[in-house]
């Protein structure tokens, strides 16, 4: 069985919304489309090969999967380590709108995501299931418990308003840190594996341990 990971791009105010360019995703007339460019350098890039070179197949959310789409099988170098793996692996399309997905290797998921994305990592013999992007997608799995891994690439921009990754209302859970990074430009690159519910504790003084003293 394969894990199912995330790797997503995320401001300081936990925006994910059009990293990549102006045109990307201009949902409620959002200004800042390609706010990661800036910071994009030799070492982000090494750690984006180094995770596609462990994938297997893609679960792609609809918005994802149409950016990808009109972008990588139309890359100059089709031998590149994320073209390639991009466009040859298999993709697995969650929508509920799209009626059909062209891109080679894709398959589309509309009834029973849950049902059908635990199959694909049961059928899954070589390397991850990686989700990019796809925050829905990413969110109502995680509600799930179904996300084995979370790569975050935090980038030290704050923007105000954009589509979040984990806006108010999903499941509090904690996390075990497994990896960090830090490239030149200061994007830090967390890496995460879900522990359980989120935790709790208090740093209020028992009024019992003080009497007496």
């Amino acid at each position: 069985m394969a894990e199912l990971t995330a790797t997503t791009f995320v401001t300081l105010d936990g925006v994910m919304q059009a990293p990549g360019g102006p045109d990307e995703d201009t949902r409620d007339g959002f200004p800042h489309g390609g706010w990661l460019v800036p910071f994009a350098d030799e070492a982000m890039g090494a750690f984006m090969e180094g995770v596609f070179d462990k994938a297997g197949g893609f679960v792609l959310g609809r918005r994802t999967y149409e950016i990808f789409a009109a972008h990588w099988p139309h890359f100059p170098d089709q031998d590149d380590p994320i073209a390639s793996r991009l466009n040859n692996l298999p993709k697995h399309v969650v929508s509920t709108t799209l009626e059909k997905a062209e891109w080679q290797g894709s398959t589309l998921i509309s009834t029973d995501v849950v049902r059908e994305i635990q199959a694909a990592k049961d059928r899954q013999t070589g390397g991850e299931l990686q989700i990019h992007g796809s925050g829905a997608l990413i969110r109502s799995l995680m509600a799930h418990g179904l996300i084995d891994e979370y790569r975050l690439l935090i980038y030290p921009v704050y923007l105000g308003e954009g589509v979040r990754l984990f806006p108010e209302g999903g499941v509090p859970t904690s996390f075990d840190v497994t990896d960090t990074k830090t490239t030149g430009t200061g994007v830090s690159i967390l890496t995460l594996r879900p522990s359980g519910p989120a935790k709790h504790g208090s740093f209020q003084l028992d009024p019992g341990a003080t009497e007496g003293s």
